[in-house]
């Protein structure tokens, strides 16, 4: 699958491939403009987490990860390389709806190995003023996320479980969305030079510049989508509940950081075959739906 666009916050072109890779690699970030150089999609490497998540390698970056991740690990795909040209990932339409359409448009197939989560055993929190984020044990995959922003969105609460919702209708459509009042402040910071209303939600006061919206809830819906791309750093998909209020990439980051750092909080569970099937229902009408430890196919 290949990708072109131009990156939100540098505006440079870029074009990107997703190529199938051997069971137990995970994901893998490989720059093809320096030397196919390789950094693994995971908490170590994270290296910025303002405005949007970066990983950084022996000091090559990629910036703006999070769209991806969430798509590959909403749709159940574990192992894949991602080539690219530049240093930031394409914004596209900015939701991970591209993503998705790529990934049943070619499929994904099982692979030999099974597939392990990281199932959580106890509670792991991380607390910044009214700021908040924790997760804790449960089954599947479930999320709570709550906003308040100024107008025009205010308060808003999401919930989602990953196990038993479809990730490509209620997640991956919602758009990365900005302030038209910060637009020259966050200029001037050298950020979103790649930003236009066809990649991002304007909001005005008085609504947004370039509605409709996709749904009424969509800017916290993005948040969620944001945070499961986030915690796709943790190497392995989350079995447990999340809650977060006011948070943002730096404390999604900040979980995973302090959730693998306790060992104690966590184990490395098989995830039944029942839940791998399920898992394949979105793309159910392809010849190849997601099983046990997926890669992308015809890529």
């Amino acid at each position: 699958m290949e990708f072109a666009g131009v990156g939100l916050h540098s505006g440079a072109p870029v074009t990107m491939r997703l190529l199938p890779a051997p069971a137990g690699s995970g994901i893998v970030f490989r720059r093809t403009d320096l030397d196919n150089f390789e950094i693994p999609a995971v908490g170590r490497n994270v290296a910025k987490v303002s405005y949007a998540t970066s990983l950084m390698r022996q000091g090559v970056l990629i910036s703006t990860t999070e769209h991806l991740l969430s798509a590959l690990i909403g749709m159940g795909v574990d192992n894949v390389i991602v080539e690219l040209d530049n240093l930031e990932l394409p914004i596209l339409d900015g939701s991970s709806l591209p993503y998705v359409g790529a990934i049943l448009s070619v499929g994904i197939r099982s692979q030999r190995r099974r597939r392990e989560s990281i199932r959580v055993l106890r509670p792991v929190e991380v607390r910044e003023g009214n700021k908040f984020i924790g997760v804790y044990p449960g089954s599947g995959y479930r999320i709570d996320y709550i906003i308040d922003f100024p107008a025009p969105i205010g308060w808003q609460h999401a919930s989602v479980d990953l196990a038993t919702e479809t990730y490509g209708a209620f997640i991956a459509p919602a758009r990365t969305f900005g302030y038209k009042a910060d637009e020259q402040r966050l200029r001037n910071m050298g950020l979103i030079r790649g930003a236009s209303p066809e990649n991002a939600i304007v909001l005005t006061p008085d609504g947004p510049e370039n509605g409709p919206l996709r749904f009424i809830d969509e800017c916290v819906r993005h948040k969620v989508l944001d945070l499961i791309g986030d915690l796709a750093l943790a190497g392995r998909r989350i079995e447990g509940h999340v809650v977060a209020e006011r948070a943002g990439h730096a404390m999604h980051t900040a979980l995973v950081s302090r959730l693998m750092k306790d060992r104690s909080a966590w184990e490395l569970a098989r995830v039944p075959v029942a839940e791998e099937s399920a898992e394949g229902s979105e793309a159910a009408h392809l010849p190849a739906a997601a099983m046990a430890n997926p890669a992308l196919i015809g890529a």
